[in-house]
């Protein structure tokens, strides 16, 4: 088995192709929501995601730090640290199998937990919070609660299965995960479709949504556990857990402590408006939101592909091939929310239009407000991510203040002005507070030098 980590074309062409797809699938989707999908609906729908959402918390943070030490064992590092990496002397190192299945072992552990404690999560508090919300629904009650015990249970087992994701992108193994993706969004579409026909609905969306996990599971489970790959984990004695979950647990708390504040800056403006404001309102804006959504994740895909070539850049002193891909990243993210932005403007109210759709997008104004704070919000995800791979949490101490700042500003709006959703739209402007260790990492990256020994990345 090879351990060297080589991101090529073909690997970002096979994420912009898994992209696309997941777009389409969205753009292929949204005239039949927005059609037969009552307004209210709609609103549900949208909490739907923003939930799927806060599934991934329960991580942790654990899954990029498992993914990057993936990445560190499979480029050849003998050690796993707390802070930083170790360089290692050739790229052609041996993988130590022992240290690869300790650490694969430690994931297991870790997500089995967390899986049973998101179940008991969704099952009780968010059931209370659906029962909250469906007060003022006059859709079908039942359908909603059918739909959401479903969510509740592939999002249990999505998150029980997390360490795939982690083996696949810590050992680079992009075009195979994207092909896995684009088979999962093909069956999800046929599958919506179909049942979205058929009129179930919410249903339809979280039972295409639970075969596309399980049959991505399946591809995914035959890709990394290759014959070769389960014979050299057999043959060798796993290191114990506490030798990763030492090293990895600070960072990995850092790292969640900021996905839980940055979700709580981000997407707790759904969750918490759809208690304060009227369904149909939140249905504009959560349509908007996703669709700006969307556009992002296009924008990111180009540094998505890269992000354990990072890593492997990173422990072998490759600092040029950073600043390489930073720069390639930055143009492409500016490009696609440019382009995609624009066309969302001059032709988005007409396509609602043209689908007959029951639920419209925001006013323009708080279209390109969203817009401008998404694409500024994407570019700070792009330095943390840098940050990130170099085994270092710069970002954590502003995360935490913007996290507080945004729920205090949101729930002053709603009892002391009469602002409504655009505070929902304005608040998430306070993610320009980043820029207080943004401007250190971007420096770090410009000062720094191939094959250097000093390996902190924010002084």
């Amino acid at each position: 088995m090879s351990n060297t980590i080589n991101i090529g074309r073909k690997d970002v062409m096979w994420n912009y192709a898994a992209t696309f797809l997941q777009v389409g699938v969205g753009v292929i989707l949204l005239p039949f929501i927005l059609r037969v999908f009552p307004t209210e609906t709609v609103a549900i729908w949208t909490i739907f995601t923003t939930i799927m959402a806060l599934t991934g918390l329960l991580d942790f943070g654990f899954n990029p730090s498992f993914a990057r030490n993936v990445s560190y064992v499979v480029s050849g590092v003998k050690e796993l640290k707390t802070t930083g990496y170790n360089i290692v002397e050739s790229h052609n190192s041996e993988i130590d199998y022992s240290l690869f299945k300790g650490l694969i072992n430690a994931m297991k552990w870790f997500y089995a937990r967390v899986s049973v404690i998101l179940f008991l999560l969704l099952a009780t508090a968010g059931t209370y919070y659906m029962h909250t919300v469906l007060k003022t629904y006059s859709g079908s009650h039942t359908e909603v609660y059918i739909a959401w015990a479903i969510l509740v249970a592939i999002n249990s087992y999505s998150l029980y299965t997390m360490y795939y994701d982690s083996l696949m992108q810590g050992k680079g193994l992009i075009k195979r995960s994207k092909q896995i993706q684009i088979v999962g969004q093909s069956v999800y579409l046929v599958v919506a479709v179909a049942l979205i026909l058929l009129r179930f609905n919410l249903i339809a969306i979280v039972s295409a949504q639970a075969l596309s996990i399980i049959i991505r599971r399946i591809l995914a489970y035959r890709t990394i556990y290759t014959v070769e790959f389960r014979r050299l984990l057999k043959i060798v004695p796993a290191r114990a857990k506490r030798d990763f979950v030492r090293p990895i647990m600070p960072n990995a708390v850092r790292m969640g402590l900021h996905f839980l504040f940055t979700f709580i800056a981000i997407k707790s403006m759904i969750l918490v408006g759809s208690l304060f404001f009227p369904l149909e309102k939140m249905a504009s804006y959560g349509i908007t939101v996703n669709i700006i959504g969307i556009i992002s994740g296009l924008a990111s895909v180009f540094y998505a592909s890269y992000i354990p070539q990072f890593s492997a850049f990173f422990v072998q002193g490759n600092i040029a091939g950073v600043k390489s891909v930073y720069q390639k990243s930055t143009l492409m993210l500016f490009a696609v929310f440019f382009a995609c932005g624009a066309l969302l403007l001059l032709a988005g109210d007409w396509a609602f239009s043209v689908v007959h759709s029951k639920t419209s997008l925001l006013p323009k104004l708080y279209v390109f407000i969203a817009l401008l704070v998404e694409c500024h919000y994407a570019y700070v995800c792009l330095i943390g991510t840098i940050a990130s791979t170099k085994n270092e949490v710069p970002f954590l101490p502003v995360t935490i203040a913007v996290g507080v700042l945004n729920i205090s500003l949101l729930f002053l709006s709603v009892y002391f002005t009469d602002v409504g959703i655009l505070a929902l739209v304005l608040i998430p402007a306070t993610n320009l507070l980043n820029w207080i260790w943004m401007r250190k990492v971007l420096k770090s990256i410009k000062n720094e030098k191939n094959n250097r020994k000093d390996n902190s990345l924010c002084k």
